[in-house]
């Protein structure tokens, strides 16, 4: 078993290369589904020197069957936001202290302490949207911000109107995470001159408004709330670890997380380029279930390891955090 700390200490490139290698072993040997996929493409772990030679788990799999890499007892299981009648996707978390060093320490790298902000979280609230990934973390973040102002809004967008412009006012350090549909309501109803607030969407509109590219969405929200970026947060139910982006769509990841393109065309050949492709993660901290995953998003990944998403493969399912509130 690999231990989880050694995921959370990665420096270097080898050391992510060599925790990768051992977490392919590892979950070749423990995970049935990801060892009867290998077995399907005839893949041993002899024959994988390096990372473009791991085969990346479809992520549907996730909605289908049981993807675990342990034995262990079964702490929690996140599900997929999804409409009614949908396949969700599960994921089996069999150590939340895991998933919690992940967030924790991906949050605090990008941005600093969270005990340094106040968490304004424009979603649902934890008992409104039991199961979602999101709303533990955002639960947690608020947990340990050490202001009393932190917490969840829906549908009280005057109270937080009034909270928001009150704390930007007196200087204290706000972020304000929102799915992208609530954010643009936020914008319409009211308007803002921000100076002290990070403003984080965390999803699209599927479902709630007409969908938007990344460059409208962001521009209208920066008008609205007066700021000059709008960060964002990549994640999903499959994934125990988030990317960020600090302006213009451009994510990048903790030490322990890495993004891939891979050819829309044939799905085992992983570009070496920026060209546009389907995006494949390692996730070492999905040690517990599978952390090679091929996603159903369209990106680019850059020479700095930074990668922007640019849409979905046509044939996807509607995916997003913004489909909790339905």
């Amino acid at each position: 078993m690999i231990d989880p700390q050694k995921i959370f200490s990665i420096s270097t490139e080898e050391d992510f290369q060599s925790l990768a290698l051992q977490t392919f072993r590892h979950q070749f040997e423990n995970n049935a589904i990801y060892r009867s996929f290998c077995d399907l493409l005839y893949v041993h772990p002899s024959d994988v020197r390096s990372l473009n030679d791991i085969p990346f788990l479809p992520i549907q799999f996730f909605k289908s069957h049981n993807v675990v890499s342990t034995t262990s007892p079964i702490e929690t299981t996140f599900t997929s936001s999804g409409t009614t009648g949908s396949v969700l996707s599960k994921h089996f978390v069999a150590d939340l202290s895991i998933y919690q060093s992940s967030f924790r320490n991906a949050f605090a790298w990008f941005y600093g302490s969270i005990e340094d902000y106040v968490v304004l979280a424009l979603l649902p609230s934890y008992l409104e949207r039991e199961g979602s990934s999101l709303i533990y973390m955002v639960r947690d973040m608020i947990n340990h911000s050490k202001h009393e102002e932190s917490g969840f809004y829906l549908n009280n967008l005057n109270d937080l109107k009034s909270q928001l412009v009150a704390l930007d006012n007196s200087g204290k350090k706000v972020l304000l995470i929102g799915v992208s549909f609530a954010l643009l309501d936020l914008v319409e109803s009211h308007t803002f001159d921000l100076k002290n607030t990070v403003v984080m969407e965390t999803g699209g509109m599927k479902g709630r408004r007409k969908e938007l590219i990344r460059e409208e969405l962001h521009s209208i929200l920066k008008s609205g709330f007066g700021v000059s970026q709008i960060h964002s947060e990549y994640g999903m139910t499959e994934l125990l670890s988030q990317a960020y982006s600090k302006g213009n769509g451009r994510f990048h990841c903790p030490n322990w997380m890495r993004v891939l393109t891979r050819d829309p065309e044939d799905a085992l050949t992983l570009h070496d380029s920026s060209k546009t492709g389907g995006i494949n993660i390692i996730d070492l901290a999905n040690i517990n279930s599978c952390s090679f995953i091929a996603t159903q998003d369209l990106g680019r990944v850059y020479d700095d390891k930074s990668f922007e998403i640019i849409g979905r493969f046509d044939s996807s399912d509607i995916r997003g955090c913004n489909l909790m509130v339905l």
